[in-house]
């Protein structure tokens, strides 16, 4: 697949970018400086964020995923990035970034609904679509510097409201940075800025 200049290899275990990976990736353009992504996927997001003057780590709980991205860091020849196997930031360095981005698998989804393999990984968001979500917000203040950016999908599938309540407990500043409406869902672009 080809975007904004980009020339992908998409693994078939590995989650194809969509609107909601376009929506972030749109926005992770402008930033600089030291970059996280959580759940990199195929990379597309930290490999535009890193070609446009950012110093990025992605990771992805789903090795095929890391294995994908760093195939497309060499297929377009894009350095200032890395890519590591990691279960949200369970190995990630010990240090704070001024950005972390996330598309989080915010899916509800029950026992059912799971499908065999790691692409599950990319959708289920658990019974409520939050498990996920929840356990990153968890850790991520302690990976973000002061005034640092983070960036989150979130869906009209999911309690949004409650995850921007928990952040705006956490102290965060919150801007509604894009929005796209399918029949289906809204997805929201969102800008958590630390104190």
């Amino acid at each position: 697949m080809k975007y904004l200049g980009l020339d992908l290899v998409i693994y078939p275990s590995v989650y194809e970018p969509a609107e909601d990976s376009f929506l972030l990736a749109n926005a992770a353009m402008k930033l600089r400086g030291k970059i996280l992504e959580i759940g990199c996927g195929s990379g597309i997001v930290s490999l535009i964020c890193a070609r446009e003057g950012g110093n990025v780590l992605g990771v992805d709980v789903n090795p095929e995923a890391v294995k994908c991205a760093k195939i497309n860091a060499k297929r377009n020849k894009i350095k200032s990035v890395q890519f590591i196997e990691s279960d949200l930031f369970s190995n990630v360095p010990k240090q704070q970034f001024d950005a972390i981005l996330f598309n989080p698998p915010y899916l509800p989804t029950s026992r059912e609904e799971v499908i065999e393999g790691d692409l599950n990984l990319a959708f289920d968001g658990g019974p409520d679509g939050l498990s996920v979500i929840k356990q990153f917000l968890n850790h991520v203040d302690s990976y973000l510097k002061p005034g640092g950016v983070l960036l989150i999908i979130l869906s009209s599938l999911t309690n949004e409201k409650a995850i921007i309540r928990k952040l705006q407990e956490m102290g965060y500043k919150i801007n509604f940075i894009a929005q796209e409406k399918f029949f289906f869902e809204k997805l929201y672009l969102t800008k958590a800025t630390k104190p």
